[in-house]
Parts: C-alpha cells; sequence; structure tokens
C-alpha cells in the first residue's frame, strides 16, 4: 500500500515539473516573437536583420579589399559618354558623302598641307578634305551646314575662341552633325606679329582651345590652324609637347578677299584642283560667300569626280585647368552653367 501510494506521488511530482518546463519554454518562445517595446527598440539600434546585413558588409569589403588592385579599376564608374552625334539618313541618293575617314594620332604635332607641312601625303588622287576657317558664325555657318547636309557630306571646322563663345549653339550643331571641330586661337591674331611674345602666343593658343570646349560642352579635336598660316616657330615646337596637329592648306579658296563671290570661289579652288589632283581645301565659314558657294562647288567636285575624305582624331584634346578657369571668370560664367548641357537636361521619352 506504501508502494503503491509513494509511487503515485513520484508520478504527480514529475508530471508538475514537465508542465512547468513546457511552460517555460513555450513562454520564452513567444517573448522572442513578439513585437519589442519602443523602449527595448531604442536600447536594441540596430534589428537582427541589419545586424545580420552589417556583418556581411563587413565580410564582403574584406573580401575586396583582399583582391588585386586590377578589380577595384574595373569597378570605377565609367567616364562620362561623349555627346551623341545625330544619326541622319542620306535623302539625296546621288549625294557626294564622304569616301573614306581617315583616323589622326597626334601624338608629337604633326603637320598636314603641302603649303607648309611635307611629310604626310594621305590623300590618294581625286580625294579631297574640306575645311573651313573662323566661325561659327550666325547665316554663314549654317549656309555651310546645309550645303554639306544635302550632300551628305563632311568637313573640318577651326573656331576661333570668341566666336565660339558668342554663338556656341552654332558649334554646337557642326559637331552634332557629325564634323570635325579643332581651333583658331582665341581672337584670330597673327601669332607672328612683332608685339607677340612666347607667353602671349601660348595663351591665344590654349584660351582658344578652352572656348571651344566651353561652347561645345566637351573637348574638341586636338586640331590646329594658325590664323593667316603663320606658323610661329615656338608654337610649333610647343604642340609637339601638346600633341596637336597642326593644319596648312593645299588648296587657299581666297574667299576672305575683297571682291570675292561665289563664282570667283568655286573657279579658284576648280581651276588650282585640277592642277593637283588632290588636296585639303582652305574656306571660311566666317565669310558670307562662301555659304552662298557651297551648293555649286560640291556640285562641281561631284561632277569632276572627286571624293571627299573626314578627318577625324584618335584622342581629344585635353584643355588645361588654369585656362578653363580664366576663360569661365573673363566671360562671368556662373561655376554651375560650366556644367555640359548633356549632365544637366537629358530626354528621356519622345
Amino acid at each position: 500500500m506504501r508502494n503503491a501510494l509513494g509511487l503515485m506521488l513520484a508520478s504527480v511530482f514529475a508530471a508538475v515539473v514537465i508542465a512547468a518546463g513546457g511552460w517555460f519554454y513555450y513562454s520564452s518562445r513567444a517573448d522572442q516573437a513578439a513585437p519589442k517595446t519602443i523602449a527595448a527598440r531604442a536600447a536594441d539600434p540596430l534589428p537582427a536583420q541589419a545586424k545580420l546585413a552589417a556583418k556581411d558588409d563587413v565580410a564582403t569589403t574584406a573580401t575586396i579589399a583582399g583582391k588585386p588592385a586590377a578589380l577595384a579599376q574595373a569597378a570605377a564608374p565609367a567616364p562620362a559618354p561623349m555627346p551623341v552625334q545625330q544619326k541622319s539618313t542620306c535623302a539625296n541618293p546621288n549625294a557626294l558623302g564622304v569616301s573614306r575617314v581617315v583616323e589622326i594620332d597626334t601624338t608629337g604635332g604633326p603637320g598636314f598641307g603641302f603649303d607648309h607641312f611635307k611629310q604626310f601625303d594621305f590623300l590618294t588622287d581625286k580625294e579631297v578634305v574640306l575645311t573651313f576657317d573662323d566661325g561659327p558664325w550666325p547665316v554663314n555657318t549654317p549656309a555651310v551646314l546645309k550645303a554639306l547636309a544635302d550632300e551628305c557630306t563632311k568637313g573640318l571646322f577651326f573656331s576661333v575662341g570668341k566666336h565660339a563663345t558668342y554663338h556656341p549653339e552654332i558649334l554646337r550643331q557642326v559637331l552634332a552633325q557629325g564634323h570635325t571641330v579643332g581651333a583658331h586661337t582665341w581672337s584670330h591674331v597673327n601669332l607672328n606679329g612683332k608685339k607677340m611674345t612666347e607667353q602671349m602666343a601660348k595663351d591665344e593658343v590654349e584660351k582658344g582651345f578652352s572656348a571651344v570646349k566651353f561652347a561645345l560642352g566637351t573637348n574638341p579635336a586636338p586640331f590646329f590652324r594658325f590664323p593667316q598660316l603663320q606658323h610661329n616657330p615656338a608654337i610649333v615646337s610647343y604642340f609637339g609637347t601638346r600633341n596637336v596637329a597642326m593644319f596648312s592648306t593645299d588648296i587657299d579658296s581666297f574667299d576672305f578677299r575683297k571682291g570675292a563671290t561665289p563664282e570667283k570661289i568655286i573657279e579658284t579652288v576648280m581651276t588650282r584642283l585640277d592642277k593637283l589632283g588632290k588636296g585639303i581645301i582652305l574656306m571660311h565659314d566666317f565669310q558670307k560667300h562662301t555659304g552662298e558657294a557651297m551648293p555649286a562647288l560640291l556640285a562641281r567636285l561631284k561632277a569632276g569626280g572627286y571624293k571627299i575624305v573626314q578627318m577625324k582624331a584618335k584622342t581629344t584634346f585635353q584643355t588645361l585647368p588654369e585656362y578653363d578657369e580664366a576663360l569661365l571668370k573673363d566671360l562671368k560664367v556662373p561655376t554651375s552653367s560650366a556644367r555640359p548641357i548633356g549632365s544637366v537636361v537629358q530626354t528621356v521619352s519622345q
């Protein structure tokens, strides 16, 4: 009897212990799952998921830090893209067009145009390069652009820095239509002038390039033509260090002369071209009669079996920050306005 009573009491005690243990276990799990109070959350600023994420971040950072530098370079953000040039379909089935495009490595400052430079004879028979100086200018430059667009062909424009700041919208149109844009000094001064020092000549060149960059919103080609074809020896050497290609000419249109007419311009160009058989043609989109002559001149080139070669640069010209800053100060341009338009305004849908 005593043994039966003892066994029964032991069973009751064991049941109480098990029940208490179960209540404590489930109560504890319920407390862990229940939302914390505001005070409890304040005492624990990082929730569990955030703590886990932070731990993962540390591990990931440590892993990247242990990898070669090449991986870090690969992960670096890509440079801002160049402005996209307009892609146009030629509507003229009989257009003069572009026979070929040549890319120029400007390392060391090569020269082109046999009036001054004899080294690089890259044009074949019946090939010509169309070049234009002194723009951009209202009415006249757009007239040249229209004539070139009608014949689906391309040219090389040497812009005067001051003119670029006067009419940046026109120069941007030159670039947008796929033409190559170089520089032609800041103010079109003769770099071989009697009072011209080497530093003054350098300032004219560098400020001119900075002005063209300002107008375009991007770096121009490292192409340069000396005003009046006056090649300053010190600047010729300087361009070797700045990797700028210099341009003279083979055929001068003399469209800047007093009494020039569209007919005289065409006759001057074609007479010289027919004699040489090829060459770089010098014209001025600053001149009214040049724009007027272009449609007929292009027609004569096409009728004569001539082909257009476009020249592009392998790299762009890197302006010097001190000249960029001096230009903006002179123009009294707010710093925010110095950003390229493409970095401020972008079309996201049409």
